[in-house]
């Protein structure tokens, strides 16, 4: 009976993205609510690893050094992928600047994709590790995760849009990247007892792609538009996703 209420709470965190977006899906179409939310995203994602998953990491295990080691690999992993991305566009030849350009506000899409991505392995990991301890405590926590998850998804998928990416391929990616939170609680199942270590590796180290996408992509793109009308669009628009963040 557990697995079926894992599972079940699993599928409907993964298709918060499909839910959420497709109503809104002409307001992406807007250049200006597109740059508010890419800022948006920003201050969604320093509020997550700040406000979210470090004091979390801290309550669960106290600080140490091996933290700080799984936050730094996390950050120099993104790192190694996108200068791989590079080397696989540059190997293709792409000279002109506007092609390369547009490659960078690319890359944009494929990183947050793969942070992402680790983030819902985790949320389908402590929605299956709430609901091994008791059932209310994983639907609390399957509740929590959803509330959590709706801004997150809304940053995830400005962000492909932004990149460049057509809208059905950014749905559909977007969907595929929040089904691992099933393979998560999959996961999580399987090595039920060794699971609390998983998670205290895999943790931090989601902060530290969180960070990578947060200062490395999406703040040069920032800046990118850096006139005064923009520039305030951006201070207000980065407080208002650290503020969300603090509500919930």
């Amino acid at each position: 009976m557990v697995y079926y209420y894992i599972f079940l709470s699993s599928i409907i965190v993964s298709l918060i993205s499909l839910i959420i977006i497709l109503p809104f899906l002409k307001l992406f179409n807007n250049k200006k609510i597109l740059l508010a939310l890419l800022s948006l995203s920003v201050g969604i994602l320093f509020g997550n690893v700040f406000i979210h998953i470090l004091p979390e990491i801290i309550e669960l295990y106290g600080y140490n050094s091996n933290i700080a080691i799984s936050i730094i690999l996390g950050f120099f992993i993104m790192f190694l992928i996108e200068k791989f991305i590079h080397h696989h566009h540059n190997c293709k030849n792409i000279k002109k600047e506007k092609q390369i350009g547009h490659q960078h506000a690319y890359h944009l899409g494929t990183m947050n994709l793969i942070g992402d991505g680790v983030h819902n392995l985790i949320d389908g990991m402590i929605i299956a590790s709430s609901y091994l301890i008791n059932i209310p405590l994983g639907i609390a926590t399957t509740i929590s995760i959803i509330f959590h998850e709706i801004p997150q998804e809304i940053a995830d998928f400005s962000i492909l849009i932004y990149s460049g990416w057509e809208k059905k391929k950014a749905i559909l990616f977007n969907l595929l990247s929040g089904l691992m939170s099933i393979f998560g609680a999959f996961i999580a199942i399987i090595l039920n007892n060794s699971f609390n270590n998983f998670l205290y590796f895999i943790m931090p180290f989601a902060a530290g792609t969180f960070l990578y996408i947060a200062t490395c992509n999406l703040v040069p793109e920032l800046h990118r538009h850096c006139d005064y009308k923009n520039t305030l669009i951006h201070i207000i628009s980065i407080s208002i996703g650290i503020i969300i963040m603090f509500i919930i």
